[in-house]
């Protein structure tokens, strides 16, 4: 006893249950109903029961609530339990949440392995949920060509946006066939491509009446497809496996049709909106091809071969006068240079220079020469210049235009009257000839 803990009984019965909860779990159960109870509380007692042995269960009631039904004795359940200990007394029990007639058991238990199935293999994974078309025009439906799902459907339809175009493709929808000829619809509207969505589903019913929705051919028809679908199965509490693989899951039938359409109000104030914005685009657009025109118009004024010839011009004037005055700056530095060498060469006369100055002087005597030539030029033209401006104020061009020139006995220029006396012989010079005259008498 000394290397070992004493266990109370409460201590024990715990670890137990907790072996119990780990060890086991959750699982599902078919049995037979004996010794059931309600008490006042609301709970659930009873024995679940089989050909060789039975067991103690209890379903309280925060879970007996959602059953729909009242289990009564010698009837057979599907349960969903949890293997537990009753502490107090020491016993194992189970611990039901959820409990379904036997019949309707085995498919729901059917239908929750094939779930777990296609999750497990990721045929619910949101990764491969197709988003709806934007812009649907043509429905496919798959459905019973006389069930009152396809009418609520059209009608729904017709009214939301008769310009949809509708394709039924007709299948029974119950039955041990409907599940091959749904998955047969889908293939071939797959093989079509004649629709932008598909809407698979049926009216309401019982767990039995929508279990072609529940078959794994048309789980994996629904998978594959490459048309976006919807799952439209039942009413807004039914869910199929149908539903899980879907792209998109519609609580009825009528709900898909809203969900694949536009409302005709909507759809005209959307247009309008378009219409709005379409509008403030294009003013704004247009306002922008203004601005670039405009600024287009500017550069092209700026880039004219008018003002480039200007500005060229402008800089060629420039250049011109640079090149003058560099001219004359080279012209002044080679003459120093000249001078400054030909001093230079009286100075000092190595004979091994003498070829290589003589060139260079021959270089620098023919730069002179052409700058004394430009210069000659230059002085010419400033000395016809002058010549033309000296002879428009020459007495000669005078007596050109009919004036004549007097000049006095001491060959001066008579401007007055005091330079001549009376009896003197004076020369007046005319455009053609001269006149000799003697001075008669002098009037001041």
């Amino acid at each position: 006893m000394q290397g070992s803990s004493i266990l109370s009984i409460k201590d024990l019965n715990q670890m137990v249950k907790e072996l119990l909860c780990d060890a086991i779990g959750q699982v599902w159960l078919i049995g037979e109903i004996s010794n059931f109870s309600r008490p006042s509380s609301g709970h659930w007692y009873f024995s679940l029961k089989d050909d060789s042995a039975q067991v103690r269960c209890a379903m309280f009631r925060n879970s007996n609530f959602r059953a729909g039904f009242t289990p009564q004795n010698g009837q057979q359940v599907l349960v969903r339990a949890t293997v537990t200990l009753y502490e107090a007394r020491g016993e194992y029990q189970l611990v039901i949440d959820k409990i379904q007639p036997a019949g309707a058991g085995l498919l729901q238990q059917k239908f929750e392995q094939l779930k777990q199935k296609l999750s497990d293999e990721g045929l619910f994974d949101p990764m491969y949920k197709q988003p709806l078309p934007e812009n649907i025009r043509t429905i496919g439906i798959i459905t019973s060509s006389t069930g009152a799902a396809l009418h609520d459907i059209c009608q729904i339809l017709k009214r939301r946006d008769p310009s949809l175009h509708l394709i039924i493709y007709p299948t029974q929808v119950q039955g041990n066939e409907a599940a091959g000829q749904i998955a047969k619809m889908i293939q071939i509207a797959n093989i079509r491509q004649e629709c932008d969505v598909l809407i698979i589903g049926r009216g309401g019913g019982s767990l039995e009446d929508l279990w072609s929705f529940n078959e794994e051919i048309v789980a994996r028809a629904i998978f594959s497809s490459k048309i976006p679908t919807v799952s439209a199965v039942g009413h807004e509490i039914d869910f199929t496996i149908a539903d899980f693989v879907a792209d998109v899951r519609a609580a009825t039938p009528s709900a898909a049709a809203e969900l694949v359409s536009h409302d005709n109000l909507d759809q005209i104030k959307r247009i309008q909106a378009k219409e709005q914005h379409l509008s403030m685009a294009m003013d704004y657009y247009l306002m922008q091809c203004r601005e670039k025109l405009n600024k287009w118009h500017h550069l092209l004024q700026t880039q004219h071969p008018q003002t480039k010839l200007e500005k060229q011009l402008n800089q060629l004037l420039t250049y011109r006068h640079s090149l003058y005055e560099n001219i004359q700056q080279y012209f002044f530095k080679q003459s120093n240079r000249y001078n400054f060498l030909d001093r230079r060469l009286l100075r000092v006369s190595p004979q091994n220079n003498i070829t290589y100055l003589g060139q260079l002087v021959r270089q620098k005597q023919q730069q002179l020469i052409n700058l004394i030539d430009q210069k000659l030029t230059k002085s010419q033209h400033q000395f016809v210049l002058q010549t033309s401006q000296l002879n428009n104020v020459s007495p000669l061009a005078t007596l050109e235009r009919g004036y004549s020139v007097t000049i006095n006995q001491n060959n001066t220029v008579v401007r007055r009257c005091e330079q001549v006396t009376v009896g003197e012989f004076i020369v007046t010079r005319l455009k053609k000839g001269k006149l000799v005259s003697q001075i008669i008498e002098i009037n001041e």
